[in-house]
């Protein structure tokens, strides 16, 4: 799983977040994990229609913020990839989703108290297409389920999301 992060983040141009996402993973060999340091990674999925014009959103319970759907680290993943789309399956109910090869986005964000002894998050996100025939579910993890417009995205979200849709939205288009 971790030869697999690497992986991962060699896709990404270089930069300082690359370099932050690396050096943090090459320095705890449990970083992977909710168990891990206090600054772990978790897998999320920015989740796009089948006609590309909306993005699938969470209302977290935790944060209280519209979010894209995502999550910790399981014993059974086996790659990033697959831990994005298994989030994002648990907290949508939508099957089938198709993950879009080489769209990667890093996010590093700190947390509130509420999430106990988790301090921040690396966040590995991909990007994914929902079938035409998708319907949505509301899982124990979130208070609501929706599509948005790309461009209008609700509030209260994180300020950064609509960079890190801008940013997959036209490697998605190109898929």
């Amino acid at each position: 799983m971790r030869d697999d992060a690497f992986r991962t983040l060699s896709q990404l141009a270089p930069g300082p977040a690359k370099d932050a996402f690396e050096a943090q993973l090459a320095a705890y060999d449990d970083a992977l994990w909710r168990d891990g340091p206090p600054e772990h990674f978790t897998a999320s999925a920015v989740v796009f229609s089948a006609d590309l014009t909306q993005v699938l959103l969470v209302l977290h319970k935790k944060a209280g913020l519209w979010l894209q759907p995502g999550g910790h680290f399981e014993p059974g993943d086996r790659t990033v990839t697959g831990a994005a789309l298994r989030e994002a399956a648990e907290e949508s109910g939508i099957e089938g989703l198709t993950a879009v090869p080489g769209a990667i986005y890093v996010h590093r964000h700190d947390l509130a108290a509420a999430f106990g002894r988790c301090s921040a998050h690396f966040d590995l996100r991909i990007a994914a297409v929902a079938p035409p025939d998708a319907t949505i579910t509301v899982s124990d993890e979130s208070d609501d389920v929706r599509w948005w417009p790309v461009d209008r995205l609700p509030e209260p979200t994180d300020p950064d999301l609509a960079d890190c849709i801008d940013r997959l939205r036209p490697r998605v288009l190109s898929a």
